[in-house]
């Protein structure tokens, strides 16, 4: 039986990128190793990233002409007031590359990851699936 969902985000600077969820999104972590300090910057870490769900997207439409994008992977965090969570998050020394933006799926932006991609947050206007069982 499938439990959860392990994401694997990879950084330029794993000790930036880990303190940032740590410190900016305030995401509870473990350690790898039974007994290290989740506050030592060379601890590798490992995030419980709340409720997720997963999407589907094509790459191609009809007659195979190319869609959306080419075939990747990627991580959206999702937020019930864009704003207010943008304004939160600021305060906690995120920084956000984009304005946000309508987009069909919602109210969109995106995000710095130090020593990372950026990350896409959104305030979704979709139907979600993160809470069913």
């Amino acid at each position: 039986m499938i439990t959860a969902v392990h994401n694997l985000v990879y950084s330029d600077d794993a000790p930036a990128t880990r303190a940032f969820f740590r410190d900016v999104l305030q995401w509870p972590c473990v350690t790898d190793e039974p007994g290290a300090d989740v506050s030592d910057d060379a601890a590798w870490l490992i995030f419980g990233t709340g409720p997720s769900e997963l999407g589907v997207h094509p790459t191609r439409g009809p007659e195979g002409t190319t869609w959306s994008a080419p075939r990747h992977h990627a991580i959206s965090l999702m937020c019930d007031d864009l704003r207010s969570t943008m304004n939160e998050l600021i305060a906690r020394g995120a920084e956000f590359t984009t304005e946000p933006t309508n987009q069909r799926y919602g109210l969109v932006v995106m995000m710095a990851v130090p020593g990372a991609d950026e990350i896409q947050l959104y305030e979704p206007r979709h139907a979600t699936a993160y809470d069913l069982t």
